[in-house]
């Protein structure tokens, strides 16, 4: 062989390797220790809270205050388990305590509030917060739930007044607001500060739970920013305070199969999270998966178990932008149903970016576009939304703009995934 030409090759393969060597960042013996647990500690302990509250309650019945000590165990208990009753049950005794104490407690209104929150019952828990709000107990934590109700109402204005009111650069809840309101405005930079200060505030607070929380959060936005290695690395702290946090798990899998391409340990992650941790999602990750790996009958039958397991009214409307979004891949006109319920519910531009999507899904490119020039375009920065905005100008022959859109969709890969980063070549 020509020595030149021995030399290139030589060069282009030893390039390869370590290109190679350094896509892959996990290591399963960083995590396969909290893959192997038999039993959920939290799980445990929470059952236990439960079983000791229950049983003061039933020998003082009187004790009304027991009920928010029940409702926190059985929040608790949805938290590791993913069993949507427990959340349930949750609101069933907050309400029952609510009603009790005649809505005149705000602390009591505020718990209500924050499962509505987890219900995405928003405009539920907008009512509770604005009662706790005129009572006026712990001011500074109703309206800091008010900023949070009100971005996922799209209420930016007014979201925005409540994070100038409750303005305080030294105090945590402020600063992981002050973070969210960054990155709803496109500012991924200064999200990432401002989460990172208020990781420093978690962590020289000693609580673990708001450590977990900060890691978690944090090991998002570098995920969003590109920085996979420091998404990691704060997955791994948080499964450190918390070997069974099931979304430090799901990060990792994520990870393991959008970066590195490998969906034999990302499912292998996913069987072992759901030993412990049940929850609809877990089924659409591995549907991506199985299309990644070009096997549509497993696909399949895991959206099947998906649209099973979701007929469970305990649900309510938590899953209808999932599901709009599976629908409208099939052209189901029940894609456009679930997605104008959302925007009723929660009239964000995400909302209106699934509406648009089942219109255009649904070979009506023309309403596409008037929704998402009206409601979407320039209101949102998610790569998700992007993608959705350039199909729909590129099908009503807006070329320039498809063009300005692809170039940013190009380095968001890895939040994309890699089944649409695929399709975003085709633009």
């Amino acid at each position: 062989m020509n020595t030149k030409l021995y030399m290139l090759l030589l060069v282009i393969i030893t390039a390869t390797s370590c290109s190679e060597n350094t896509k892959n960042i996990t290591n399963p013996e960083d995590y396969n220790q909290f893959l192997s647990l038999k039993t959920n500690t939290e799980t445990v302990n929470a059952t236990s809270e439960y079983d000791f509250w229950s049983n003061k309650l039933e020998i003082a019945p009187n004790q009304i205050s027991y009920l928010s000590q029940i409702a926190g165990a059985e929040s608790r208990l949805f938290k590791s388990t993913g069993s949507i009753s427990h959340l349930k049950n949750a609101e069933h005794a907050l309400v029952t305590l609510n009603e009790k104490t005649q809505y005149k407690t705000a602390g009591y209104l505020r718990a209500l509030a924050r499962n509505y929150i987890s219900q995405h019952k928003f405009k539920s828990a907008l009512v509770l917060l604005n009662k706790a709000e005129e009572n006026g107990q712990n001011l500074d934590g109703t309206q800091k739930m008010l900023f949070d109700v009100h971005m996922e109402l799209g209420n930016y204005d007014l979201a925005k007044n409540y994070l100038e009111t409750v303005k305080d650069l030294n105090n945590f809840g402020y600063l992981i607001r002050l973070s969210k309101w960054s990155d709803h405005n496109g500012d991924l930079d200064s999200a990432i500060k401002y989460l990172e200060k208020a990781t420093a505030k978690a962590e020289s607070s000693k609580l673990d739970n708001l450590k977990e929380w900060s890691y978690t959060n944090l090991a998002d936005f570098y995920g969003h920013d590109g920085q996979i290695q420091q998404s990691y690395n704060h997955y791994l702290k948080a499964l450190a305070l918390n070997p069974n946090d099931a979304y430090a798990k799901k990060g990792i899998a994520w990870i393991v199969y959008s970066h590195e391409k490998n969906p034999t340990e990302a499912n292998r992650i996913l069987d072992a999270i759901t030993q412990l941790h049940n929850a609809p999602d877990y089924l659409l990750f591995k549907a991506e998966i199985a299309e990644f790996q070009n096997k549509e009958l497993i696909k399949n039958n895991y959206l099947k178990s998906y649209f099973l397991a979701i007929e469970d009214r305990d649900y309510g409307d938590m899953y209808n932008v999932y599901s709009s979004k599976i629908l409208a891949e099939s052209k189901s006109e029940k894609a456009i149903a679930l997605a104008k319920i959302e925007v009723e519910n929660r009239p964000t531009p995400l909302s209106y970016d699934l509406l648009a999507w089942s219109y255009f899904n649904n070979d009506n490119p023309t309403e596409a576009l008037k929704i998402a020039e009206q409601y979407v375009a320039g209101k949102t920065f998610e790569p998700e939304v992007q993608y959705h905005l350039a199909k729909i100008y590129k099908a009503n022959g807006k070329l320039k703009e498809v063009a300005m859109l692809k170039e940013d969709l190009l380095d968001s890969g890895y939040e994309l995934g890699p089944l649409t980063f695929k399709n975003v070549n085709n633009l």
